[in-house]
């Protein structure tokens, strides 16, 4: 009794670490391999928009589908799980449009926890709720609307032990950390020239 509870313990622990860890691979698809359900939800914002590219998303945890392209001055992420279910927008922004109270609140996180510290990327994510519908969180994604139910995704480096590790965390509207994660960028199985 007590190998299979010391088993089960062993498990658990295994899978909560490797859960916080992000192995990521995305390739390129053609429209045609990209769920139809999902295409038609942004058919409507593709319009005007430029450098239109598919994406399959595997990591760690889940398989999904993005749709990445520019509208205006902003760089768009949509993306959806295996069955074409809206998962939530993102785009890219800098410091200056996260308001003041927020930034500091993760910008105080980021110094109590992370030596040496560098933010290479932010987005603004929108993720699709249940209380909300598919187009309102659609509508208010691309209206850039500041709500509370707003996330801030950031990639950053910062100084470990052994070198720079890379992670991505997730902020919410108040600067209050959801979720972070260890980074690793895709493995190499064949010679790159």
């Amino acid at each position: 009794m007590k190998f299979k509870y010391l088993l089960f313990v062993i498990v658990g622990i295994v899978q909560i670490t490797s859960a916080q860890n992000k192995y990521e691979q995305e390739s390129r698809i053609d429209k045609a391999d990209f769920p139809n359900s999902a295409y038609l939800l942004i058919e409507g914002y593709l319009k005007d928009a430029k450098r239109v590219r598919f994406y399959q998303e595997t990591d760690s945890t889940k398989k999904s589908y993005e749709a990445k392209f520019k509208k205006g001055r902003l760089r768009y992420s949509v993306e959806f799980d295996e069955q074409g279910t809206l998962e939530d927008v993102e785009f890219k922004i800098k410091v200056r449009d996260i308001p003041n109270d927020t930034w500091g609140a993760i910008q105080s996180y980021l110094d109590k926890n992370h030596y040496k510290h560098r933010v290479k990327k932010i987005q603004q994510q929108y993720p699709f709720r249940e209380e909300k519908s598919v187009e309102k969180t659609l509508h208010n994604a691309f209206q850039n609307l500041i709500l509370p139910d707003v996330n801030y995704e950031l990639v950053f480096s910062a100084k470990e032990s052994g070198g720079f590790q890379e992670y991505e965390a997730l902020f919410d509207s108040e600067g209050q950390l959801v979720q972070i994660r260890k980074s690793f960028p895709p493995s190499y199985d064949h010679v790159l020239y």
